[in-house]
C-alpha cells in the first residue's frame, strides 16, 4: 500500500481512494476530471485558440499516400510561422491533433519544425493510438471518454483541416459540420477539406443535395484545399485574431433562447 493509498485508509477520504475513483460509481467524477484538468493546464499555459487537424493514423510518410503526411507536415509548419508572428501575449491559432500517428503526427511535426508549441488530444484504446514524440509535453492530454476529447477539439478550435482518414476521421468531421449546420456554436468554425479528389469520392456531396438530405447552404460550411500555401491563405482569410480575452477562448454552445 502506498502513501495515498494508506492516507485514503486512515482518513476515509474519497478523492483519495483509487479503488473507488476507478469503478463505475465515480464515473461521473471521471468525466468532469476531463473537462477540469484540461481546463486548468490550457489556461497555465495561456492556449487561446486551437487550429485542428483531422486525419488518418494509418497513413505513413513512406506510404501510397504519403504526400498527404508531407503536406499537413508543411501547412503545419506555415500555420505556426504564421502564428508566431501575431502580435500577441497569448498561444494563438495553435497547432492540435488527436495526438497520434499518421497526419496527427505530421501536424504536430510541422509545428515543431516551426519552433512552436502543440497540442495532442490522445484517447486512451485497446490498440493503435499511441502518443507521438512531436507534442509538447505541457501540451499532451489523454482521454478515456470519446466524448470528453471531442469537446475539447470544437471548443478550442478557429478552425480545422480535414485530411483523409476513414472512421475515425468520418466522425469527426461530421461531428463539426453537424455543430456548424445547426449554429450551435456561436462562432463560425471553418473547415477545410484537404485533399479535393479524396473526399469527392468518398463523400457525394452533391447526391445528398439532390436527395433533399442537405441545403444548397451546407455546401459552403467547407472548402476544398490541395496545396499548403492555399489551404493557409483559406484559412487566414476566414479566420482573425480578435481580442486577447481569459484563456482558453471557448466557442458557446447556443441554444433556443440564445440571442
Amino acid at each position: 500500500m502506498n502513501m495515498k493509498e494508506a492516507a485514503a485508509a486512515d482518513t476515509g477520504l474519497a478523492y483519495l481512494d483509487p479503488e473507488f475513483l476507478a469503478s463505475d460509481d465515480a464515473r461521473p467524477l471521471r468525466i468532469i476530471a476531463e473537462y477540469l484538468n484540461p481546463l486548468r493546464r490550457l489556461r497555465r499555459q495561456c492556449i487561446h485558440d486551437t487550429i485542428v487537424f483531422f486525419g488518418s493514423a494509418r497513413l505513413a510518410e513512406e506510404g501510397p499516400l504519403g504526400r498527404y503526411y508531407t503536406e499537413a507536415r508543411e501547412l503545419a509548419r506555415l500555420i505556426t510561422v504564421w502564428s508566431l508572428g501575431l502580435s500577441s501575449n497569448l498561444h494563438r491559432f495553435v497547432i492540435c491533433s488527436g495526438g497520434g500517428g499518421g497526419i496527427m503526427e505530421a501536424a504536430n511535426r510541422g509545428a515543431r519544425d516551426a519552433g512552436g508549441r502543440t497540442v495532442g488530444l490522445n484517447i486512451s484504446l485497446p490498440h493503435e493510438q499511441q502518443p507521438n514524440r512531436f507534442v509538447t509535453p505541457e501540451l499532451l492530454f489523454t482521454f478515456r471518454y470519446f466524448f470528453m476529447r471531442k469537446l475539447w477539439f470544437a471548443h478550442l478550435a478557429r478552425a480545422m483541416v480535414v485530411f483523409p482518414g476513414g472512421f475515425g476521421t468520418l466522425d469527426e468531421l461530421m461531428e463539426i459540420l453537424t455543430l456548424a449546420q445547426t449554429q450551435k456554436l456561436a462562432r463560425k468554425v471553418p473547415v477545410i477539406l484537404y485533399g479535393e479528389s479524396y473526399w469527392r469520392e468518398i463523400i457525394n456531396f452533391e447526391a445528398l443535395l439532390r436527395h433533399g438530405m442537405i441545403s444548397r447552404e451546407d455546401l459552403e460550411l467547407f472548402a476544398f484545399a490541395d496545396d499548403p500555401a492555399s489551404a493557409l491563405k483559406l484559412l487566414q482569410r476566414e479566420i482573425e485574431a480578435g481580442t486577447e480575452e481569459k484563456t482558453p477562448a471557448f466557442a458557446q454552445s447556443r441554444c433556443s433562447d440564445t440571442p
